[in-house]
C-alpha cells in the first residue's frame, strides 16, 4: 500500500515524485554533483531533485521531494518554497538583522527549506507556514548563500521518530551540496528547564550546535566573542574540590559531594573539572545498546509502488531536540516512602520493635559518618560494611541481617534509606538522603501514611546534570565572577557556520570578487562600509572580458540594488586587455577586487536591515540590534535594551521615554529656566511628570 504522503501528492501531480533516502540525502554525489554557487546550485538541485507542486504560495512556486526513513518504512516531504523580495510583504530580514548583517544588500529571493511536524504530511502547505515554529526543519538561504536555521524540532518537539541529530545532519548536508557560505542559527534549545548553550558550552566548549562547525557570531547585550571564550574557561576550569569546598557552608554541599564522588567513582578516572564531570555525565547518558529493526522501504517504478522488506541496524540514541521553544521536563517516578516504625510493627519477629529501631538508627549514624566523609570516592556502604559498622555497637548479628533486610526506601529519623546498585561496583548499597522534601500522598485513618520523594544523587544522571547545572553553573555560592559569567554565556545566542569556499571543478576557474564602490557611488550617502562578494566561475578558457560580464550577471543576479551594475575594471588584472585568456595568467581561487558603476541606491530593498535609519547605543556596550526588546529615547531617538534601562521583561514599555544622556542635558535646561522634573516617577498613562518650582 501507498503511504499518504505519496498518494496525496499522485492526486495532485501528474509526474512521479522524486524521493530518496533519508539518511543519505545530498550526500556527496547524491542525488547529484554540483559544483558552482549557491545562487546556480539550487536551480539544478530544484531541477533535477524535486517537483514542482500544482499551486503556490501567494505567488511563490513550491517544490517537494520525498525522504524515505528506512527504519520505519516512512516517507516524508522537504518542501522548497522560493520567494522573490520584490513581491513580498516581508523583503527584508530580521534575522539578518539581530546577527549583525544588516548591512547586506538586500538579495533578490530567498529559498525556504521546510519539513512539517508528521500530522501535517499530507496538508498542502499554505500563508503562514513561514511563521510556524512546529516544524521539524525550517532552514532559509538568500540566493547570496547566506541563510539561517529558523527551527528544528526533535522528539520532544513534534517528531515521532526523527530525533534533533538526524534532523541536522540532513540540514548540513543540504548546505554543504548546494555550496551556502554562511548560516547561523539562534540558539535557544532547551532540555529539562536548562539552557543547552550554557551547558553544552561548559561541558564541550561550544553549543550544541558546534557538532556541526557552529561558533560564536554575535552576542546580545554587548558581548563579544572573547568574552564568551573567557567565561567558556572561567566556568569550565572550575575545579571540583574547589567545588566541594566553596559549597561547604551551603545546604546542598552533602548533595553536591555526594554527586562529585560518585561519578569520580564511576568513571575510574581523575575528573578534575567541572567540565570533566559534565562531559562524563553526558557521554554516559548516549551510551544505549543497538537493536535491529525490520524495515520497510518503498521506492517507485513507474505508478506501482514497490515494497521491499530489509534488516537494518539502527542505534537507539538520546533523543535530542533542539527547537527555538522550551521543551517539557519528563517526570520521574516518585520513590515511595514508608516509616521504619510502621513497617517493622506489622512485620513477625522475634524481636521488639523498639530494638529494631535501635538497630536502624545505628546503621543511619554509620551512613552519616560516610556520607560525611571526605576521603570517601562513594557515599553509601555496601551490606557487610553497614554490617560491620552495626557490629561495633550491636552483638547480635541475626537482628543486624534482619533490619537490613527491611531497609529499603524507609525513613528512619529525618532520613530516607534507600538500596541501589551502583553502577560502577556493580554492588548492593546503602545510602540515605534528607527526608525534608518528601510529601504525604496517603493519609486516611484506615490506611499507613506513605510519603513520596525524588531519587537521590547518584540515582539518575538526569537529575543529578539538572542539580549541578542549576547549583554550580547559576547559583554558585558568593562568587560574581562565576554568575558573570554565566550570564556572558546566556547572552551569546547567535552562532555561524563559514562553509568553506571550494575550487574543485577542473574544467573552470573559480574567483572571490568583491565590489568595490566607484568615486561616483561614494558621492551618495551610504550608511554602512559593505564590500558585496560573490563566487563566479567561468570556463577554463575565457578572457577578462568573459569574466567582467560574469562578475557583472554575479552581482545582477543576486542583489536588487545592482541590477544596473556595470563593471568597468579588475584591479588585478587592470593593465591587460579584455581579449586575453585568464588561463595562466591569474589562478583559479583568488580573490579580486572589481569596480563598478550604477548601484541603484534609491532603491527602497538596499539593505536587509530595512529602509529605517536607526542609532543603538547602550549602556551594556551594543551598538546594533541584537534581537533583545529595546526602547528607543523620546529626545535623542537612541536606542536601548529595556533590560539596561531596568525595566523588567514582564513589564509594559513608558510612553514617554527620556535616556540618561537626555535627562542630563535637561537638569542644566531646568535649572536655567526654573523648572523641576521629576524623572523618578510616571503618570497614569505611563509618562514622565514634571513639576513647576
Amino acid at each position: 500500500m501507498a503511504s499518504p504522503t505519496i498518494e496525496s501528492h499522485s492526486k495532485r501531480n501528474k509526474t512521479p515524485p522524486k524521493f530518496y533516502g533519508f539518511h543519505t540525502f545530498a550526500e556527496p554525489g547524491c542525488p547529484i554533483t554540483l559544483t558552482g554557487t549557491f545562487r546556480d546550485n539550487i536551480r539544478h538541485f530544484l531541477q533535477e531533485c524535486a517537483g514542482l507542486e500544482d499551486y503556490d504560495l501567494g505567488g511563490m512556486p513550491i517544490w517537494r521531494t520525498f525522504l524515505v526513513y528506512e527504519s520505519k518504512g516512512t516517507v516524508l516531504p522537504l518542501y522548497a518554497v522560493e520567494e522573490n523580495v520584490e513581491h513580498s510583504d516581508r523583503p527584508f530580514c530580521d534575522y539578518c538583522r539581530c546577527v549583525g548583517w544588516s548591512h547586506h544588500f538586500v538579495s533578490k529571493r530567498k529559498y525556504h527549506f521546510i519539513i512539517p511536524i508528521n500530522d501535517e504530511w499530507d496538508d498542502r502547505i499554505d500563508e503562514g507556514v513561514f511563521d510556524l515554529q512546529t516544524h521539524l526543519l525550517h532552514g532559509l538561504i538568500h540566493c547570496n548563500g547566506f541563510g539561517h536555521l529558523i527551527c528544528i524540532n526533535g522528539i520532544e518537539g513534534g517528531s515521532k521518530f526523527i530525533c534533533g541529530k538526524e534532523i541536522m545532519d540532513l540540514w548540513d548536508r543540504i548546505c554543504t551540496t548546494l555550496s551556502a557560505r554562511k548560516i547561523t542559527v539562534e540558539d535557544l534549545s532547551k532540555k529539562h528547564k536548562m539552557e543547552l548553550r550554557l551547558l553544552y558550552g561548559v561541558a564541550y566548549g561550544h553549543s550544541w550546535f558546534g557538532k556541526w562547525g557552529y561558533r560564536f557570531c554575535h552576542g546580545s547585550f554587548g558581548v563579544m566573542e572573547h568574552n564568551y571564550e573567557r567565561a567558556l574557561d572561567l566556568l569550565s576550569s572550575l575545579e571540583l574540590d574547589q567545588v566541594i569546598g566553596d559549597f561547604i557552608l551551603v545546604d546542598k554541599c552533602i548533595d553536591i559531594k555526594q554527586i562529585i564522588h560518585h561519578y569520580r567513582n564511576m568513571s575510574g578516572t581523575n575528573l578534575v573539572t567541572v567540565r570533566d564531570i559534565l562531559r562524563f555525565m553526558l557521554s554516559v547518558k548516549s551510551r544505549t545498546p543497538t537493536i535491529r529493526y525490520p524495515t520497510t522501504v518503498k521506492s517507485w517504478a513507474g505508478k506501482k509502488l514497490v515494497i521491499s522488506t530489509s534488516i537494518r541496524r539502527c542505534s537507539l540514541k538520546f533523543a535530542t531536540r533542539m527547537p527555538l521553544k522550551t521543551s517539557p521536563f519528563r517526570k520521574e517516578k516518585p520513590t515511595k516512602c514508608r516509616k521504619f516504625s510502621n513497617l517493622v510493627a506489622k512485620m513477625d519477629s522475634r524481636w521488639p520493635v523498639r530494638r529494631l529501631e535501635h538497630v536502624a538508627e545505628v546503621i543511619v549514624e554509620a551512613l552519616k559518618e560516610k556520607r560525611a566523609s571526605n576521603s570517601s570516592d562513594s557515599s553509601g556502604m555496601t551490606r557487610q560494611e553497614a554490617r560491620d559498622a552495626a557490629r561495633l555497637h550491636i552483638g547480635d548479628t541475626g537482628l543486624i541481617d534482619h533490619v537490613l533486610k527491611a531497609m529499603n526506601n524507609v525513613i528512619v529519623g529525618n532520613y530516607i534509606v534507600c538500596r541501589s546498585v551502583n553502577r560502577s561496583t556493580k554492588v548492593l548499597e546503602y545510602t540515605i538522603q534528607d527526608f525534608k522534601g518528601a510529601k504525604q500522598v496517603c493519609n486516611s485513618k484506615d490506611q499507613e501514611p506513605i510519603w513520596t520523594c525524588g531519587m537521590g544523587p547518584g540515582r539518575s544522571i538526569d537529575n543529578d546534570v539538572v542539580y549541578l547545572y542549576k547549583n554550580v553553573l547559576l547559583d554558585y555560592p558568593e562568587s560574581e565572577s562565576v554568575e558573570f559569567a554565566a550570564q556572558m554565556i546566556l547572552h551569546s545566542k547567535h552562532f555561524v557556520k563559514e562553509f568553506p569556499f571550494k575550487d574543485e571543478d577542473a574544467e573552470s576557474l573559480k574567483f572571490i570578487c568583491r565590489l568595490i564602490k566607484s568615486s561616483v557611488d561614494l558621492d551618495d550617502d551610504v550608511s554602512y562600509d559593505f564590500k558585496p562578494m560573490e563566487y563566479v566561475d567561468v570556463p577554463l578558457y575565457a578572457t577578462i572580458g568573459d569574466l567582467k560580464i560574469a562578475v557583472q550577471n554575479a552581482f545582477r543576479d543576486t542583489y536588487c540594488v545592482l541590477e544596473n551594475l556595470r563593471v568597468t575594471e579588475i584591479l588585478e588584472l587592470e593593465e591587460m586587455e579584455d581579449e586575453e585568456v585568464l588561463f595562466g595568467i591569474v589562478q583559479s581561487g583568488m580573490e579580486l577586487r572589481v569596480k563598478g558603476c550604477g548601484l541603484d541606491l534609491e532603491n527602497k530593498l538596499r539593505y536587509e536591515g530595512g529602509s529605517e535609519k536607526w542609532t543603538v547605543k547602550c549602556k551594556c556596550g551594543a551598538r546594533d540590534d541584537d534581537g533583545e526588546r529595546m526602547l528607543a529615547c523620546d529626545i535623542c531617538e537612541t536606542w536601548q535594551h529595556t533590560h539596561c534601562c531596568g525595566i523588567e521583561e514582564a513589564e509594559a514599555v513608558p510612553r514617554l521615554f527620556v535616556c540618561e544622556t537626555c535627562c542630563s542635558s535637561l537638569v542644566t535646561v531646568q535649572r536655567q529656566c526654573g523648572l523641576t522634573y521629576n524623572y523618578d516617577s510616571y503618570d497614569n498613562e505611563g509618562s514622565f511628570t514634571a513639576d513647576s518650582c
